[in-house]
């Protein structure tokens, strides 16, 4: 599957697509880096609903740089415990 089918300005309709569009695009070389940023928002918001469906759990995330980005943002926000 190419990036240009799995775009960031496609409806998706469900949160894992988003996030798996998302990552293609972030990942690619050849994505322009304006069209990185918009994704990467959009990679992030849906990571709370992965969360909680177990997704993280069952999978893990290969390339280094995103498994980091999606870590330290679930950790973000995580209640403090203290």
């Amino acid at each position: 599957m190419s990036t240009s089918t799995l775009s960031v300005a496609t409806p998706f309709r469900s949160p894992l697509e988003t996030f798996v569009a998302c990552a293609h695009e972030m990942l690619d070389p050849a994505t322009p880096e304006a069209v990185r940023r918009r994704a990467e928002p959009r990679l992030v918001a849906v990571l709370p609903t992965l969360q909680a469906l177990g997704v993280f759990e069952l999978f893990t995330i290969r390339d280094t740089a995103l498994r980091r980005l999606v870590q330290d943002e679930l950790e973000a926000r995580q209640p403090c415990q203290g």
